[in-house]
């Protein structure tokens, strides 16, 4: 596979100048170090030790020669598909269960706020297109994956890829990274902050992403303005036809609450553990290994979020396998490990 086809995604969207990720599917032995790592200090291994260029290409070559091997094309994605589709018929068979009483609220909201929380994680291995590359035929699939998930949080794949792939080539710059804004000295805060970013205003999420859309003037950027805007207007009209008939509580608990609790989870759970104190920026220090207090399955294994910053190729459901096989090189990189 070709530096083209691993970095095309994130090309698309972003400026010419910028540098492209490299090659990571190359073979082991062919592998060069990438430019952050070729020109950055080495960490230290020690008091008064550090690893030097040739240390660092070799532990590069390893650490790659491990993410060829968890690797997507390695991986079955197959029950991303399936559970995308799955839980998409079944959220939308939530409102007429409800309207009919047949499914109690408060249930159709809990089942309904998972299914937006859930269909991030989903939609997150489409972004990356680790269900099918461009030019393959799973890539269909890995579309129709990342758009079917992401209409419960009321944003089109297309802005939420967009968003994402920034994050990753500006991981924790306060101004770049479209994440920074969700930054708090702590979970608690970084839930009211959530819900503070999602407020109208110009220190909000949406003034934010377009502002980011504007810098980057790509059609992949302008044609995600006016896909978010497109939803919305239509979400916005059901919820109104929704209230006029009747059905005003139905749908503020099975959609409006939900995907309210489900963004409050994503920010405060999934996004600012692994980065906080967002305020690295290294390729190794930009996100953290850590222990969750809800559990690696609670936490949708955002523990080894690390992993998937170092090789985004590789499918969360690898992560942890990943982690455990490339821990020692990480730790030779003085990377902390002592969570798991």
């Amino acid at each position: 596979m070709s530096a083209s086809e691993i970095g095309g995604e994130i090309a698309g969207l972003a400026r010419p100048d910028l540098l492209q990720p490299p090659d990571l599917l190359q073979p082991p032995d062919l592998l060069q170090p990438d430019v952050a790592t070729a020109l950055s200090p080495a960490l230290p291994l020690a008091p008064g030790g550090e690893l030097d260029a040739y240390a660092r290409r070799t532990l590069l070559q390893q650490e790659r020669a491990i993410g060829v091997k968890y690797a997507a094309e390695r991986q079955r994605t197959w029950p991303y598909i399936a559970v995308a589709l799955a839980c998409f018929a079944v959220w939308i068979s939530l409102f007429p269960l409800a309207i009919a009483h047949i499914l109690p609220l408060w249930l159709g909201c809990v089942l309904s706020s998972i299914f937006v929380a859930g269909g991030y994680v989903i939609a997150h291995e489409a972004m990356h297109s680790n269900i099918g590359r461009p030019g393959t035929p799973q890539r269909f699939w890995n579309e129709l994956t990342g758009q079917v998930s992401t209409i419960p949080m009321i944003l089109p794949f297309s802005m939420v890829k967009t968003m994402h792939l920034l994050h990753h080539q500006h991981c924790n710059d306060p101004l770049q990274d479209p994440d920074a804004i969700h930054a708090a000295p702590n979970v608690v805060m970084a839930a009211v902050r959530s819900w503070l970013n999602r407020q109208p205003g110009q220190g909000g999420t949406a003034a934010r992403w377009r502002r980011h859309c504007a810098e980057l003037g790509t059609p992949e950027a302008k044609r995600a303005l006016a896909e978010t805007m497109a939803l919305q207007l239509v979400v916005m009209a059901f919820f109104f036809a929704m209230a006029w008939s009747g059905y005003a509580i139905e749908v503020a608990l099975l959609w409006w609450l939900p995907r309210h609790l489900g963004l409050t989870y994503i920010h405060a759970v999934l996004s600012w553990p692994p980065h906080n104190p967002h305020d690295k920026t290294g390729r190794y220090d930009n996100t953290r290994i850590f222990k969750s207090g809800l559990g690696y399955y609670l936490s949708m294994g955002i523990e080894y979020h690390l992993i998937h910053h170092l090789y985004p190729h590789i499918p969360v459901h690898a992560t942890r396998r990943a982690y455990f096989e490339m821990k020692p090189l990480l730790e030779m990189r003085g990377v902390d490990c002592s969570a798991h």
